[in-house]
């Protein structure tokens, strides 16, 4: 059974496992490891992954894979895990589950656009509340890593004249 064959008969196997879980499944592949085989299983779903939800999707999912014969009865490691932030957002989950991160979009008439995802539905994705995107009209977007983004919480307490340094230095004198 070829690379290509062999992940769809995953997909089929697995997708209905992952989904009964709750969870939606995002990628399946399987590389070599030595003598056996690496099975990764990238699975998410609105609000996030949890480790308890993937010990959970993990152990269904290796009872499944134990059930049947799909890799040739070679040994193999399973790796159940979420997606990354370097993830493409091809789906309209993918858009909705990055509401309020910042993206970068490929268009299709080759130009791109970049904003802060503020609203994703079925038909396209608004950025920073303005620009609203047909899915049609995308190619793939990504996340962009923000390493000086503000949090919204400390924003808050900075707003209403609480100087987070002194309090810090109160509690120090405590201890």
């Amino acid at each position: 059974m070829g690379s290509d064959a062999r992940r769809g008969r995953l997909v089929e196997l697995l997708g209905p496992v992952v989904a009964a879980e709750g969870f939606d499944l995002e990628d399946v592949t399987v590389t070599p490891a030595g003598r056996r085989r690496l099975v990764r299983v990238v699975v998410d779903r609105d609000g996030g992954v949890s480790l308890d939800d993937v010990a959970d999707v993990s152990q269904s999912v290796s009872k499944r894979l134990d059930e049947e014969d799909v890799l040739g009865g070679s040994a193999y490691v399973l790796e159940v895990t979420s997606p990354g932030v370097d993830r493409p957002l091809t789906e309209p989950r993918h858009w909705r589950r990055a509401r309020g991160r910042l993206v970068k979009a490929e268009l299709s008439d080759g130009a791109s656009a970049e904003g802060r995802v503020t609203e994703a539905d079925e038909t396209g994705v608004e950025l920073d509340g303005a620009r609203r995107i047909a899915y049609a009209d995308l190619v793939r977007g990504r996340v962009q890593v923000e390493f000086n983004r503000r949090d919204a919480g400390l924003d808050d307490e900075l707003d209403e004249g609480l100087d987070v340094d002194e309090d810090i230095d109160d509690a120090d004198d405590e201890g």
